[in-house]
């Protein structure tokens, strides 16, 4: 009975939010609290909620300090240069900006951390993205898959808990399994270079210069000043480019803060200007750059060490940033103004799924939903756990937490392969194949920062995401099935 309740509760919050009947927030609270109740144990569901929100507390406020950071960081122009240098690489051309974004993207994951890595990859390139009239979700699709794959360092997550869970060393399952997840990463490179192409076609092309061309009339808006700004005009001309309208709106120059209306006039689809490169921007510090970039290493190098909580590391950071940069009291309010919306919402979604993980773990159905689906593999199967393995980590580690899967589940697989030969190492490399989806499961904090701040539909990035990713899951699995390694 909890079997079937649990896959019914999380098909019917994917199919409402995919067809955009509930708000994922929204979603992420009634859904849990009503199959709570239909499985009898509504009066539990304090409890369950108070259990999912401190188990997730900690995330929220890494979530809350870390954009706070970042987004100083974006206001004071750190990642200016690395947004000049891809524009100079993609020169407004489709396909180049997406194989940028997964360079990008594969890059900065080497920090471990995947809200990092979508906070400055969408700061980069989404000023681009909405220059061009280019597919938002393309952008959170590839970003996604391609820090699902470096998410299997060490010291990004999984290999660590799978090498906690099954006693062996995380160096014996991630080393062996690198040409595998190489050839994953690969995968991830010439999908967005078939998605580039595609949005290529559809778009038309583009000099950098066009691009950048500022269109009559244009008014750029300085990041978080809180005033507005219209274009008008024909914008760049050629074939498959409309004219282009924008408006400008407070938050940061990443275009990552909400918008605040449109301008009379302006056509449907209008929304914030290619803002990311102002030079101008009265938030800007330049004197200050070489402190802001040692800051972030400093950052970065403790948190991969960890040398203290992640959560005390982004709010130790942001206090540093804020006071440093910004020494006026109002300064700092106003930062801290202009990023509020993407920290409610990406906090917000965080409790929010505390509700939904909570009710999952404490009502059994987690647990009952992982006994099911390994005591329905068949016994002849037992030799070949480790591909098993591998194949059930994609839906598992979609629906379930990283922590229920490699704590709760692959003991019990690795117990099962080990009765017909199959090493734990086997098991535990296989468990990582499935990264690449999980890192577009809706009970991802992350995944809130990355649609959150690219301004697209949970359900889009989803509808769009899933096949992608799975698919980049399964390339990795049949390379290591390929190469020997699992």
């Amino acid at each position: 009975m909890l079997t079937v309740l649990g896959f019914a509760m999380i098909a019917t919050f994917l199919v409402l939010i995919m067809m955009k009947r509930m708000s994922p927030i929204a979603a992420l609270v009634l859904i849990p609290a009503l199959f709570c109740v239909a499985v009898g144990q509504g009066a539990q569901l304090g409890d369950y909620v108070i259990d999912g929100v401190e188990k997730l507390a900690p995330t929220a406020a890494m979530l809350m300090f870390a954009i706070v950071y970042f987004g100083v960081m974006i206001d004071v122009g750190l990642f200016d240069p690395i947004v000049r240098g891809i524009l100079r690489f993609c020169k407004a051309d489709p396909v180049r900006v997406v194989v940028g974004t997964a360079v990008l993207a594969a890059i900065v994951s080497l920090d471990g951390d995947g809200s990092t890595t979508f906070m400055i990859t969408v700061s980069a390139m989404y000023p681009l993205y909405k220059r061009l009239g280019m597919s938002l979700v393309v952008m959170t699709g590839i970003a996604a898959t391609a820090n699902g794959v470096m998410n299997t360092l060490p010291w990004g997550g999984p290999t660590a808990r799978a090498a906690t869970a099954l006693k062996v060393d995380a160096a014996d399952i991630f080393v062996p399994m690198i040409p595998a997840l190489a050839m994953g990463l690969l995968f991830v490179f010439a999908l967005a270079y078939v998605l580039g192409r595609r949005e290529r076609r559809r778009i038309g092309y583009l000099t950098l210069d066009e691009a950048l061309e500022p269109q009559t009339e244009t008014v750029l808006v300085a990041a978080g000043d809180g005033t507005k700004g219209a274009t008008t005009g024909s914008g760049a001309t050629g074939a498959g480019h409309p004219a282009t309208a924008t408006t400008g709106s407070s938050g940061s120059g990443s275009g990552s803060g909400s918008g605040s209306g449109d301008a009379p006039g302006l056509p449907e689809g209008a929304d914030e200007g290619f803002q990311g490169l102002d030079p101008n921007r009265p938030t800007l510090r330049p004197r200050l750059y070489w402190f802001n970039a040692g800051l972030t290493v400093a950052l970065l190098t403790s948190m991969i060490l960890e040398l203290l909580p992640i959560p005390v590391l982004f709010l130790l950071g942001a206090a540093l940033a804020l006071t440093v940069n910004y020494p006026k009291m109002a300064d700092q309010k106003a930062r801290i103004a202009a990023h509020a919306d993407n920290v409610l919402n990406v906090t917000g979604m965080v409790f929010a799924a505390a509700v939904f993980t909570g009710v999952l773990t404490g009502t059994g159905m987690v647990k009952h939903m992982a006994d099911w689906l390994v005591g329905a593999i068949p016994a002849g199967m037992g030799p070949h756990m480790a591909l098993v393995t591998g194949l059930l980590s994609l839906p598992l580690t979609y629906f379930m937490s990283n922590d229920g899967f490699y704590f709760g589940v692959l003991p019990v697989l690795a117990e099962a392969g080990a009765a017909h030969g199959v090493s734990p190492l086997e098991i535990a490399r296989a468990s990582i194949a499935g990264q690449a989806l999980h890192m577009s499961s809706p009970l991802v904090p992350a995944v809130y920062v990355l649609v959150g701040m690219a301004k697209v539909e949970f359900g889009d990035h989803t509808r769009f995401t899933v096949k992608w990713a799975a698919l980049t899951s399964l390339v990795v699995l049949a390379a290591g099935m390929l190469f020997g390694i699992i």
